[in-house]
């Protein structure tokens, strides 16, 4: 492997010689935990960059590597720690996309980027997602996040939005599964909405909604009056196979227009 090591090595400074700016990178076959050379993070022409089944090296060995002109960022089951996705985002002055699907090892998420337009968190299992400081944000996306590998544990991924002042769409919201934050309280089942819990930006709202539970059918009602401005309502029914109650009517007089 360290043969290969090398030759990938010469053949990505090769690529760097060459002002490569669309590259896709994937390590197959596995194994996963093979780290991802330094050599990539010195292609400062690259524009587009996807990798696979890495292993993400140590970002503090990185030194003053970056990519001056990457605007679209996939990551897709690589092997990561916490702060590793943030150290990236923070060598990337341009980036306007990025993609994650498939990271399993429940990591804490802070985005700080003035660039950032869309972000998509797929297939992955994640603590927390912290929207920071992203004043250029318009799509947040995540699909089939969950807090725990065990399904079984009843941990939530906790979503926390600070300033994202043109966060446009949003979804897709679990009300089981995640548990939503905005100006430091917490979105419980019930509660009146407040100026500081408002998400006023945001005009399509994505939601899986799980009507055959009590609380998450509760909660739906909840998270819709934190979105007023909301004119396109996308809501997909997710199977139920032990339901503790069921759907009534008067849940959507409670929510109001959309």
């Amino acid at each position: 492997m360290d043969a290969c090591h090398a030759k990938l090595k010469r053949w990505l400074r090769l690529m760097a010689a060459k002002g490569v700016q669309e590259l896709v990178l994937v390590n197959r076959p596995c194994p996963r935990e093979v780290n991802l050379p330094g050599t990539l993070f010195r292609i400062a022409t690259l524009t587009r960059l996807y990798v696979g089944l890495w292993k993400f090296p140590d970002v503090a060995c990185l030194g003053d590597a970056s990519f001056p002109n990457l605007r679209e960022l996939g990551i897709f089951s690589v092997v990561m720690e916490d702060g590793d996705v943030e150290a990236i985002v923070a060598r990337s002055p341009v980036l306007e996309t990025l993609n994650i699907q498939g990271s399993m090892k429940g990591l804490g998420l802070r985005l700080v980027s003035q660039s950032l337009r869309c972000v998509q968190i797929c297939d992955s299992v994640m603590e927390i997602v912290v929207v920071v400081d992203t004043p250029r944000l318009k799509r947040l996306i995540l699909y089939k996040v969950r807090g725990s590998l065990n399904s079984a544990s009843g941990l939530r991924t906790a979503i926390n939005i600070g300033n994202a002042p043109n966060l446009k769409r949003f979804g897709y919201l679990e009300p089981g599964k995640y548990a939503l934050e905005a100006g430091g309280t917490i979105i419980m089942p019930g509660m009146k909405p407040s100026a500081n819990t408002m998400f006023t930006s945001v005009t399509t709202l994505s939601l899986n909604v799980r009507f055959g539970v009590h609380d998450d059918a509760k909660m739906l009602a909840t998270f819709l009056k934190c979105f007023p401005n909301v004119s396109s309502l996308h809501i997909r029914c997710e199977r139920c196979d032990e339901p503790t109650g069921k759907l009534e009517l008067k849940l959507w007089d409670e929510v109001g227009p959309i």
